[in-house]
């Protein structure tokens, strides 16, 4: 029979109400606050970092080839991928689409209302996913409309309130060149982003209607976006992708595009590592005191044993398991709120975030097993760990004086 394991018991189930019993229910709140919040926490970054991030692929794309140039208008300097180079691309392991765009600035004037736009013009080879998500009235663009899709539009929930416009309105768009030209456009889908920065600036539209008017022909596009499969190996992605271009051709990947949005989403990285090691901190203060409380509480028990001929080794691993469990209980409870609160949001949405300030209505989480896993044993470790000093009391404790303490 494992005696300190039978001794442990003992004491965490039979032992008389004192002063520790006290301290064990204030270190097992402890690991329910620390297990809870770092669980919590992951879940929260992990969920905010993937929205943001979707949110810019899906709209621009995770790479980005356009003519290398010095031109920083809103419309790219048109260019043409080969075949060849275009079948070259998709070879590489990690592209999942490659599609052409272009961009051309334009002037909405409905309802006495004036808004400046950037018409973002795409084909049937755009992966409309994104869009469809983002949907919130209407449909994406039919490319197999008998009247083609030239004359439909997609705008933002912002611009169809700013400019009164419903689903199925038309409207005319001005584009300044010389001469100067106006379209006919039918709203045939409004989208909500979440993103000031998309949603106060883009239309989406036929790559075709920019194409007639920059007389440019079938092949041309102001530039190509790259789906990849991996968003972890982005980088070399790019690198494969800029062996297959031209010299006048440069491939950015959307990190490099959009540097401060990616570098504010690291720093919250620091922020979340700031949490973990606090709660680090508050569980093992409270483990330890509640060991060095229990260690005094049971002085003239550990002097009888010892008087008994147990050794120090021995002693030791009682208040280790006694500490376990302890561990253990705040553990379980502790996962069982973050797991609960984690669903609950997952399913109900309840907490809600300014979206004009965090690009999105409310607080996103993700967390997989594997996360949930490596807290609870790093928590454990640690807690472990920290213990074994505290634990070299015992072997300071005179048995004769230990039995005569009280």
């Amino acid at each position: 029979m494992n005696f300190p394991y039978f001794l442990a018991q003992r004491i965490t189930f039979l032992g008389k109400r004192t002063f520790s019993k006290l301290i064990v229910r204030v270190t097992v709140s402890a690991f329910v606050l620390a297990i809870a919040a770092m669980i919590l926490s992951v879940a929260v970054l992990r969920g905010f970092k993937d929205e943001i991030t979707e949110k810019q692929r899906g709209f621009f794309g995770d790479i980005l080839v356009t003519k290398q140039d010095l031109n920083s208008s809103y419309e790219n300097t048109p260019m043409s991928l080969s075949k060849a180079r275009m079948d070259a691309i998709r070879t590489s392991p990690n592209v999942q689409s490659i599609y052409p765009f272009a961009t051309k600035a334009g002037i909405m004037n409905v309802n006495g209302e004036v808004e400046g736009v950037l018409l973002k013009g795409v084909d049937s080879t755009y992966d409309q996913r994104y869009l469809s998500k983002t949907i919130v009235e209407g449909d994406t663009i039919d490319f197999n409309a008998e009247n083609g899709a030239n004359t439909q539009i997609l705008i933002s929930s912002y611009f169809a309130k700013r400019m009164r416009l419903k689903l199925g309105d038309d409207f005319i768009m001005y584009f300044v060149q010389e001469p100067v030209r106006k379209r006919k456009f039918v709203v045939k889908g409004i989208f909500n982003t979440g993103s000031q920065e998309l949603d106060k600036v883009y239309v989406v539209g036929a790559l075709s209607l920019i194409r007639r008017l920059n007389n440019l022909d079938d092949q041309e596009a102001g530039g190509y976006e790259i789906r990849v499969r991996d968003f972890e190996k982005l980088v070399p992605t790019t690198e494969q992708v800029n062996d297959h271009l031209p010299i006048d051709l440069n491939a950015r990947n959307i990190v490099e595009q959009m540097p401060d949005i990616f570098e504010w989403l690291n720093m919250l990285d620091m922020n979340a590592n700031i949490i973990f090691v606090l709660m680090v901190i508050v569980a093992v203060i409270n483990m330890i005191s509640s060991l060095l409380i229990s260690i005094l509480e049971r002085t003239s028990m550990i002097g009888i044993l010892k008087a008994l001929g147990f050794n120090n080794r021995g002693i030791k691993r009682v208040f280790m398991y006694n500490a376990l469990y302890i561990i253990g209980l705040g553990l379980l409870i502790g996962n069982a709120l973050a797991l609960g609160l984690f669903y609950f949001q997952e399913k109900t949405r309840f907490f809600k975030l300014d979206e004009s300030t965090y690009y999105i209505s409310y607080v996103p989480v993700k967390i997989f097993w594997y996360d949930i896993a490596g807290l609870n044993l790093a928590l454990i470790i640690i807690a472990m760990i920290s213990l074994f000093v505290p634990s070299m009391l015992i072997t300071k404790i005179s048995p004769i004086k230990a039995i005569q303490f009280k």
